[in-house]
């Protein structure tokens, strides 16, 4: 992650803390299908009645007329745990979780979500809900020049974490990621030397990204468990890009 992707990950922060508590960030837009926009350069959008022949592309439920759409140039597990509390929310179905080699040239991913719906008044929800769901959510992640690292934990795993990495619905779940990738193989390391958690899915550059520069485990297990490997994970990868000669910050608040 450089300095200028840095700055302006930093900019689109500032610009949505100026909006009130719980709003989505609105630009004049006049578009029906426009919801609002996020950090990550994040935008939402719905299509209450999806075009026939789209549908059947997309292999959508012939019950589902409506979608909802939510695509990001950076970010990626922050909005599949924002998706997550969407989907617990709201009346929809996670249709498609999928990321991209994006990140404006930095060492990660973007990421396209799709909701879908009986009514459009539920995808529109769902997406509002993953909208102001954001800011908390890359409270965990930390970068600098030198790279970042993500950390995310739910007690309960819904059907977005299911979608995207095969999280055991209903259990905790933690996820760790780490760029360059050795800090990511090293937090892995830590975090499933830490606890009694099991491992779901491993990620690498060449294998589970899009060729991102990064090493990505998914686990779960007691709560517990799960949180202190996740706390684990971070300390190692903060001390490690800090050896770099880099102060990694929050890009928003830390929950963790």
């Amino acid at each position: 992650m450089d300095s200028e992707l840095l700055k302006k990950i930093i900019d689109s922060v500032e610009d949505t803390k100026a909006a009130p508590a719980g709003q989505i960030k609105q630009q004049g837009c006049n578009i029906t299908e426009f919801v609002g926009s996020g950090m990550g350069d994040t935008v939402g959008l719905v299509i209450a009645n999806l075009d026939y022949h789209l549908h059947e592309k997309m292999k959508l439920d012939p019950k589902f007329r409506s979608i909802g759409i939510v695509s990001s140039r950076t970010g990626g597990a922050p909005h599949v745990m924002s998706a997550d509390e969407a989907v617990k929310a709201t009346n929809t179905e996670i249709v498609s979780v999928e990321f991209c080699r994006d990140t404006k040239g930095g060492a990660g991913h973007g990421s396209t979500i799709i909701f879908a719906s009986e009514d459009v008044s539920d995808s529109r929800r769902a997406v509002e809900i993953l909208l102001t769901n954001l800011e908390r959510n890359f409270g965990d992640v930390y970068g600098c020049d030198a790279g970042h690292i993500e950390l995310h934990y739910t007690a309960r795993a819904s059907y977005a974490l299911n979608k995207a990495f095969s999280a055991p619905i209903g259990k905790a779940f933690g996820i760790t990621v780490g760029a360059p990738a050795a800090v990511g193989l090293l937090m892995a390391d830590v975090a499933m030397k830490t606890a009694n958690v099991d491992i779901v899915t491993y990620a690498s550059p060449a294998v589970g990204t899009c060729f991102s520069n990064e090493i990505i485990i998914t686990f779960s297990g007691d709560s517990g468990a799960v949180r202190q490997s996740v706390l684990a994970a971070r300390d190692v990868g903060l001390g490690v890009l800090r050896g770099m000669g880099q102060d990694p910050q929050s890009l928003t608040k830390p929950n963790l």
